[in-house]
């Protein structure tokens, strides 16, 4: 119950976002191309290996996993999956993030289940723009899933907008005023430039900073010391106490220096940070060492000594890592 995980700078490792598929019901241009060509099933972990990992994770010091994707809620058994994560001990928290289009059906099972807290994502409120930045994304159903996670009994349910110029800028107000109604935080987050989506990633590039100076001249924002355990930095909107706003910036203002997480992709591979090629092949030793982790411990150790300092992300420049996000863990 008192490991702790180290990188080679000091950093301690307790969260992990772990992918239980790279396939999703959308096709977001930020995420993926508009054809993608997806992993063949004896790539993917099982729900048995995914299980194992998580133990492993758990008793090497992690007390925070999230579940990504491509979109979670689409693998079979998902909810059962969460069920066995959420009872760990030493687990202090399972989480999710999702595109919402299944949470009409899915939030209170996986409340239940133990899933603590639920970041849905939400880049427009116009049905038209909305189908645009998705691809084949229906709002009313996203919607109506944002409304059954706030009744399902998480203990908090976050939006997350990736804010793009010339797609959903103009919209930035209206979506706080939006969180603002629901009583949730919404978070906006800096366009991530990886894999090749067929346009330049600086044409639609948005800095936090302009995010917020934007809402600052709506609402007076307080800043907040709070930490959900992520990237995010978080203020307070004066007037609307129940609503957080937060800012993920990995291109102005990245978070490296406090970095205490790694990704794990749904094939097994352990990506010591988002914004590099750095990785261990767990899959190959899960494999192998069918009844024996002290081979992947070591192995999750030694890797993390290698833990990149920072990423290097230009947005305006040449994509830098070729892998799309629904492979990196959502």
């Amino acid at each position: 119950m008192n490991a702790v995980m180290q990188d080679g700078f000091g950093r301690q490792i307790d969260y992990l976002r772990m992918s239980v598929t790279d396939r999703c019901d959308f096709r977001c241009v930020y995420c993926m191309a508009k054809n993608m060509t997806f992993l063949p099933r004896q790539q993917v972990l099982t729900l048995e290996e995914l299980q194992r990992l998580a133990t492993l994770f758990v008793g090497l010091g992690v007390r925070k996993i999230r579940l990504t994707g491509g979109e979670p809620l689409i693998r079979p058994g998902i909810v059962d999956l969460c069920r066995n994560i959420a009872a760990l001990p030493g687990l202090r928290e399972l989480v999710m993030t999702s595109n919402g289009s299944q949470l009409g059906r899915l939030a209170r099972p996986l409340a239940e289940a133990g899933v603590k807290r639920m970041n849905i994502s939400l880049d427009s409120l116009d049905a038209q723009k909305f189908r645009a930045i998705t691809r084949n994304g229906d709002l009313d159903q996203v919607l109506d899933g944002i409304e059954a996670a706030r009744s399902a009994g998480f203990e908090r349910v976050k939006l997350n907008c990736v804010v793009m110029k010339g797609r959903n800028f103009d919209e930035v107000l209206g979506l706080v005023q939006y969180a603002i109604r629901q009583r949730i935080d919404i978070s906006f987050i800096e366009e991530m430039p990886l894999g090749d989506v067929g346009r330049s990633r600086g044409e639609a590039f948005c800095s936090s900073d302009e995010v917020r100076t934007l809402i600052a001249s709506r609402h007076r924002l307080l800043d907040s010391a709070e930490n959900s355990g992520g990237p995010a930095r978080y203020v307070r909107l004066e007037r609307h106490p129940d609503t957080r706003i937060g800012f993920i910036s990995p291109n102005s203002h990245n978070f490296c220096g406090s970095c205490n997480r790694v990704r794990m992709t749904v094939e097994g591979t352990l990506l010591l940070c988002l914004g590099q090629d750095d990785a261990l092949d767990l899959r190959g030793l899960l494999r192998r060492y069918l009844l024996d982790d002290q081979p992947l411990i070591d192995a999750v150790h030694k890797a993390l000594h290698a833990k990149p300092l920072r990423h290097d992300f230009n947005p305006g420049g040449e994509v830098q890592v070729v892998r799309f996000m629904n492979m990196s863990g959502g």
